[in-house]
């Protein structure tokens, strides 16, 4: 790949993985609007673990408790962040095994411009509907074991580009009950171990293709989503600090439906 192409995708992933606007979709409409050849699944994964590193540092702090709580649990000592770590490990279990049923039955199979344009459209209508009914009363330190494995388990639903994973766990987060922010801030947590099991799948990829070009590319990337996905991250804290999910929702509508008038043949490209 190119220069232009590699900054391209790791700025659209950084800046879409943690707006409920879906990272996956975006980085498979890149090629299918530019006319540059796929970036493959690797690279794909290359840049998600670019953004999980903005998440760790973006809550350090509640890492370091959890990790901190796991130890106190060790000694015997009941811990509230050690049953948090806990909950987000329950909640991963399913999401990594769907994952590996996906990638050897299913593959690339719904990287269709038709699906990109209805789950974008459609999850959007979901998520206004959650957003705009549900009560607002909840925070991540009032989770249950059944709240973060059913938000967990949403997360086989973004398998499919389009979904996006933090949209539509922050969607059932809000259906639950949690705060907008909350519900931000259990979805980006969650998404750590899902995209650090990811990362370890691109250290092989790239060690069994003992390709250096497509290493330095693979880094490069990482880096620049790195820095484009914290800023995100913190952009997503503080808007939903004070408002909604709407402008979200709105540019989802519009996307979805370019997308679908250009799957369909009523617009060329």
């Amino acid at each position: 790949m190119g220069l232009t192409q590699i900054v391209v995708l790791a700025v659209v992933q950084g800046l879409t993985e943690f707006l409920p606007i879906s990272s996956s979709g975006h980085l498979a409409l890149v090629p299918m609007l530019t006319g540059w050849p796929d970036q493959g699944l690797t690279m794909d994964v290359a840049v998600h673990v670019g953004t999980m590193f903005a998440v760790i540092l973006y809550f350090w702090r509640d890492i370091a408790a959890m990790i901190g709580g796991l130890l106190r649990a060790a000694r015997g000592k009941r811990d509230p962040n050690a049953k948090l770590a806990l909950q987000i490990a329950a909640a991963t279990v399913p999401v990594l095994a769907a994952a590996w049923a996906f990638e050897h039955y299913i593959g690339d199979a719904v990287r269709a411009m038709k699906v990109i344009g209805w789950t974008t459209f459609g999850y959007a209508i979901v998520l206004f509907v959650v957003d705009r009914t549900s009560m607002t009363v909840k925070r991540v330190e009032h989770a249950t074991y059944v709240d973060t494995i059913l938000i967990g388990m949403a997360q086989i639903l973004a398998l499919v580009p389009g979904t996006s994973r933090s949209g539509i766990t922050m969607t059932i987060a809000r259906l639950f009950g949690y705060e907008r922010a909350e519900a931000a801030r259990l979805s980006f947590l969650l998404s750590i171990p899902t995209i650090a099991a990811g990362g370890l799948w691109v250290i092989l990829q790239l060690y069994e293709a003992d390709d250096r070009t497509l290493t330095v590319d693979a880094l490069l990337a990482m880096a620049l989503s790195f820095v484009t996905g914290f800023l995100a991250i913190a952009f997503m804290m503080a808007w939903l600090k004070r408002s909604s999910f709407t402008p979200f929702v709105v540019y989802r509508l519009i996307l979805g439906a370019i997308v679908l008038s250009i799957a369909y043949g009523y617009v060329t490209i």
